[in-house]
């Protein structure tokens, strides 16, 4: 027993799952930088940290602290659970916060870093001029209610309710509202090209 009553070694399973997600912080915080596009010098003035602070922290030799990560979760306009990655204890049920980003209100519907994330999104109103972008990875789209407009590279297609897209997004891409109402669609991103592969039941069937 120790001084304080506990049985020798009782604490070494709790110091190595905080070792555990104290790893995992900087390739997140470099995997939701570089999904957002943004660079270490733009971050930097975002948050008022140092580009060689903001680098340290990505690749692990710098200990991460709620001074550093806050300004961060901010500027990504993130929960500070989604940089950190804290394991929930027994509960499965994911209860993430819902995130808005440049108007559009995303749930994410995944807490685990890397390969497929999950979104419920849901884009209100609005009349916007498409913006095709591209990035690395995979994207599958579903609507559950309303219109999505969905543009990829000569492509111009409105996906009602009940129908589903992928595409890679190296393929320059916009989607959002058509102006007729809100739209509420299921997005899974593969930031390496992972892709899930959906097949459509024939109508009538």
């Amino acid at each position: 027993m120790n001084d304080d009553g506990r049985a020798e070694g009782a604490g070494d399973g709790i110091d190595d799952d905080m070792d555990t997600v104290l790893a995992e912080v900087g390739p997140r915080l470099r995997r939701i930088r570089k999904e957002r596009g943004a660079t270490l010098a733009g971050l930097s003035e975002a948050t008022g940290i140092s580009v060689s602070t903001l680098s340290r922290l990505e690749s692990g030799l710098r200990k991460p602290s709620l001074e550093l990560l806050l300004p961060i979760a901010r500027a990504h306009e993130v929960a500070l659970d989604e940089l950190v990655g804290a394991p929930s204890v027994r509960d499965p049920r994911v209860r993430a916060q819902p995130i808005v980003r440049y108007g559009r209100t995303h749930w994410p519907l995944t807490r685990q870093p890397g390969g497929l994330q999950a979104f419920k999104v849901l884009e209100p109103q609005r009349t916007l001029d498409p913006d095709p972008r591209t990035h690395e990875g995979y994207e599958w789209l579903y609507v559950l209610s309303g219109r999505l407009r969905l543009m990829l590279g000569e492509h111009d297609v409105v996906l009602s309710a009940g129908e589903a897209a992928e595409f890679d997004t190296r393929v320059p891409h916009w989607f959002g509202s058509t102006g007729e109402g809100p739209v509420e669609f299921l997005s899974l991103f593969g930031p390496q090209g992972e892709r899930m592969h959906v097949r459509a039941r024939p109508k009538g069937a």
